[in-house]
């Protein structure tokens, strides 16, 4: 079995991150929304100022998936803590622990910042990352309902 190792992502990763996204995206049957472009997400994760970071999994030396994500915080905990933007592994990696690993890291980072969670979204639809997820302790947040705001109805909103 492969050797899998998470490690925090670097500029040379951009490209591989990218396709790790435009990857997520057409599992998610959500290709057509990707706008982003290698250079934004090089942008967002090393330029000046990042405000989302990236870690990468390796299975014998080689990128099978990441985990993109930032800080958030709980004004009810008083405390930060991570959401998850995006996981994913490539489907010929899964199995090999590179999910549950790269969720491991996050959880120790939580544990090392004092950080008060790690949250996420899933599509309802994804029963085998629902049932994953399941499997960690991971509780499902019943009540909430997400919502947002993007291009017109923001720009409008903002006017």
């Amino acid at each position: 079995m492969a050797r899998v190792e998470i490690r925090s992502a670097t500029p040379a990763d951009a490209p591989v991150i990218y396709g790790f996204i435009r990857a997520l995206a057409e599992y998610e049957k959500l290709l057509d929304e990707v706008d982003a472009t290698e250079a934004d997400v090089a942008q967002a994760l090393f330029g000046e100022a990042p405000r989302a970071f990236c870690d990468i999994a390796e299975a014998d030396g080689r990128p099978v998936g990441f985990a993109l994500w930032f800080y958030n915080f709980s004004t009810f905990r008083g405390r930060h803590g991570i959401y998850l933007e995006d996981l994913f592994v490539v489907p010929e990696a899964r199995g090999l622990g590179a999910g549950k690993a790269l969720l491991r890291r996050l959880a120790q980072r939580c544990r090392e910042e004092g950080l008060a969670r790690l949250e996420w979204s899933v599509l309802d639809w994804n029963a085998p990352s629902i049932a994953f997820y399941d499997s960690l302790g991971a509780s499902a947040q019943s009540g909430w309902t997400v919502r947002r705001l993007t291009d017109g109805p923001l720009a409008a909103l903002a006017e």
